[in-house]
Order: structure tokens, then C-alpha cells, then sequence
């Protein structure tokens, strides 16, 4: 698989990033470690995970799919790269979540533990957090950088205004910045092309979005009829209103069968056809993909070995460009 630069910095990463939020919950360890077994052998050398993985299993769960990542690495932590994110809840305690100083720092050290490493390549906070001043977070992940824990920083969910925010702080106090964004971004979620991504590519931020295929949505595999698939992002967890509320919708659905016969034409699933409309935004630099089970993978990673032609990404851009529009936050 092709390797790219990741934003400015001196790595390189593959196309594609294996997403782990399913490992833990949606995924036991034995099929957690055939879906790691798969990526590796087709070529995906980036992992990310976060410290609140797995997704929609709360704080009984919290912290495991680092554990399993961490077991999996055990190895091989030389020839992969590895992200994680910190600033979810971890407990009830008000202190064990956000962006403060405290939490970063002994986040960072928890998730260095469970994934049995002495650094991370990668450190994102996971979202903002309106309670700590971003100069703060900025000073305590610095730290974490001049300490050897992390070799890069950088944020998930900002919007547009934050991001630019956070880089001119980092800029006059002589601190870390953010290296990469992960904001979701699929053909039915597209609002990051107005801001976001314009700045990532002035400011040469590299882009690792997830959701890429709205949480399995843009697979075909789901139908509104009948209702969503049981042990999927849709059913499973906590997180399973959120993921309906994003896309369970009417118009997604006539989105994904409008899709089909494009898909058809091109002789794609519709999982190549959909990554690979992301990996021709030239912002872009590796989407995060997941996956249930280890041949879920097969179509992702032909998606990153077909490059989209410019008539047919026209074609996409023209179907869904309704989903560009708007503030919607889902």
C-alpha cells in the first residue's frame, strides 16, 4: 500500500488508518486481533485508537481496546504507527476527562501502560473541552512531546475556528501544534469542504477523518425497512442513538440507493466506491476505516489500490452535494 507524509512532519503513514473503536465490544479479543491480522497483511501500518475505546460501552469497558491493541503490538511496535486520543470520560470523577493539565498528563501515562509502549506517534485530544483553557492543553501536550511520549500532536472534532485558534496560540508561545485534524467526513457528511479543510491545506495539517462510511451506511448493508442491523454502530452501546440521529434518516438511504448503480457502473462494492471518493479529496490524507469482521477490510483496502476518476468524483460531488450545506452538528 502507498505511504503518504502525514501533514508537515517527517512521517509517513499508510493510505488507509485501521479505526479500533469496535474492539472490546462489538469485536471479542480473537476477532479483534484476525481484523489487526488482516490490515497489517494488506499493507495498513496506522492504527488509531483512544483511551475511551470501545465506543458505547461506558465506563465498565473504557480502556480495553487499548489493552487489546497493546497485546497485539507486542512485536511489532516498530514497524507500526500508532495514535490514540485522550479527553473522553474515564470515571465518574470530574477530574478523569477533558483537556486540563491534570487529565492529559495522567492520561497520556494510563494509555502508554495499556498499550505497552514507552511512546505513542500520535496524541490527539478527542474533542474540545469548554472548561480548559486551550493555552493549557497546549502547555501540558507540549510537555508530553519534550517528555518522548509523543512524537506528534494533534486534535479531533475542532471545528474550524478552534483549530485555527489553537495553531496561533502554538505559534506565539513557542509550543507544540496540532499536526492532524480527525474530523468525520463521508459522502453524506461533507460541511468540513467549507471550512476546515481549507485551512488544512493552507496551514499543510494533515486530515485522518473517520466515519468514512457513516458508520457502515454507505456499505449498502443496512435498509430502512427492516430496521437496523442487530450488532452493528446502529444497535450497539450507548453510542447507538448517536450513530442513528447521524444517518438513519429517509434522505441517506435514497442517498446510498441513488449510489448503487454508480457503484455498478465503476464494478465497485460500494465501500471501494465510497473510500475511494474520500481518498481523492486532495486534503485527505488517510481515512480511518473499521471493521466488524477481518474480510470487511478487503474492499477498503481496493479502494486505496483504485484511484476515482475525475468524471465519476464529479458525478459523486454532484449526488450528495446537498450534504455540504448546513450547520448540522449530528
Amino acid at each position: 500500500m502507498r505511504h503518504v507524509r502525514l501533514g508537515r512532519t517527517g512521517l509517513t503513514v499508510s493510505r488507509l488508518c485501521l479505526g479500533t473503536m469496535t474492539f472490546g465490544l462489538q469485536c471479542d479479543e480473537a476477532t479483534s486481533r484476525a481484523i489487526l491480522d488482516r490490515a497489517f497483511a494488506g499493507g495498513i501500518t496506522f492504527l488509531d485508537t483512544a483511551d475511551v475505546y470501545p465506543v458505547g460501552g461506558g465506563f465498565d469497558t473504557v480502556g480495553r481496546t487499548e489493552e487489546i491493541v497493546g497485546r497485539w503490538l507486542e512485536g511489532r511496535r516498530p514497524q507500526v504507527i500508532v495514535a490514540t486520543k485522550c479527553a473522553g470520560a474515564m470515571s465518574e470523577r470530574p477530574w478523569d476527562r477533558g483537556a486540563s493539565r491534570k487529565h492529559v498528563l495522567d492520561a497520556i501515562d494510563a494509555s502508554l501502560r495499556r498499550l505497552g509502549t514507552d511512546y505513542v506517534d500520535l496524541y490527539q485530544l478527542h474533542h474540545p473541552d469548554p472548561e480548559t483553557p486551550i493555552e493549557e492543553s497546549l502547555r501540558a501536550l507540549d510537555d508530553v512531546v519534550r517528555a518522548g511520549k509523543a512524537r506528534y500532536v494533534g486534535c479531533s472534532n475542532f471545528p474550524a475556528y478552534q483549530v485555527a485558534r489553537a495553531l496561533g496560540k502554538s505559534e506565539a508561545l513557542g509550543l507544540a501544534r496540532f499536526e492532524t485534524v480527525q474530523p468525520r467526513y463521508n459522502l453524506l457528511f461533507r460541511q468540513i469542504e467549507r471550512d476546515l479543510l481549507p485551512l488544512c491545506r493552507e496551514e499543510g495539517l494533515a486530515v485522518i477523518p473517520y466515519n468514512p462510511l457513516a458508520g457502515g451506511l454507505l456499505s449498502g448493508k443496512h435498509r430502512r425497512e427492516t430496521g437496523p442491523t442487530p450488532g452493528t454502530r446502529f444497535t450497539l452501546g450507548s453510542a447507538a442513538g448517536r450513530y442513528q440521529d447521524r444517518y438513519w434518516h429517509e434522505r441517506e438511504f435514497e442517498t446510498v440507493e441513488a449510489l448503487r448503480p454508480l457503484a455498478a457502473e465503476a464494478g465497485w462494492s460500494l465501500t471501494t466506491l465510497a473510500l475511494a471518493w474520500t481518498l481523492a479529496e486532495p486534503a485527505i490524507t488517510a481515512p480511518i476505516v473499521g471493521a466488524s469482521r477481518p474480510e470487511q477490510l478487503d474492499d477498503a483496502i481496493a479502494a486505496a489500490e483504485k484511484p476515482l476518476d475525475a468524471a465519476l468524483k464529479a458525478r459523486l460531488d454532484a449526488l450528495t452535494v446537498e450534504y455540504r450545506r448546513g450547520d448540522d452538528p449530528r
